[in-house]
């Protein structure tokens, strides 16, 4: 986090920062500017980029690292691009049955992947959404045009960015550090496995419960 006493920028001020190639500070006066505008915009532009797949979102993780520190950096994106995933999938749920959604969900390869994940549940969305690099997009509308449940996805949603954004924001924080450091590549594995083991506990605890008044209604 850059701690700096005014938080203000002019277009004048940028002007000639540009004109004199001081780059360096121009970005720092900008990230302090992004600071001083409060939580909302590191919450607001991970949730858009759910909705705007075409935004870069470890650039928004890093900026958000660097402005607001590690943590509070960390927790805004994750908050934001985790509301704005299960927004998507409600929304696309909801809607599943107009036109389009219909032929995209008939197509014999997305038949395909989305019974797949019915069958497999939290495992392989925790997974593709721990990597930075995946589709979270299409993992979104694949999802909400499965039969998974609103429980599974969000709980995906919630361990698998959790581990996607702390790892990108990590990175963005100490890049250099993290680069001569393999502890903390380490550290980031542990984290990853420690997720998934947790997701798939929560999910299994959820599972019996339901099972079980089945079972109940049954004997009756």
């Amino acid at each position: 986090m850059i701690l700096l006493t005014n938080s203000s920028i002019t277009i004048v001020q940028i002007r000639e920062l540009l004109e004199t190639n001081q780059y360096d500070t121009l970005i720092e006066k900008m990230l302090v500017f992004y600071e001083g505008l409060g939580p909302i915009p590191g919450i607001l532009l991970p949730f858009i980029e759910a909705l705007l797949p075409f935004l870069p979102l470890m650039a928004i993780v890093v900026t958000n690292a660097v402005a607001y520190g590690l943590f509070r950096g960390f927790f805004y994106s994750w908050l934001g691009a985790s509301l704005g995933a299960i927004t998507v999938f409600l929304i696309i749920r909801h809607f599943r049955h107009i036109k389009v959604l219909a032929w995209i969900h008939n197509n014999h390869q997305v038949q395909r992947v989305t019974g797949w994940i019915e069958r497999r549940g939290f495992g392989p969305l925790f997974i593709l959404l721990c990597f930075p690099f995946s589709l979270s997009s299409v993992i979104n509308l694949v999802s909400a045009l499965s039969g998974v449940s609103l429980f599974q996805f969000a709980l995906a949603i919630l361990f698998g960015k959790a581990v996607m954004i702390f790892s990108v924001a990590y990175v963005g924080d100490s890049l250099t550090s993290f680069a001569e450091s393999p502890i903390k590549t380490i550290l980031v594995a542990v984290g990853i496995v420690l997720f998934w083991l947790l997701g798939k506990w929560i999910e299994r605890r959820i599972s019996i419960n339901d099972i079980e008044p089945k079972q109940l209604r049954k004997r009756q």
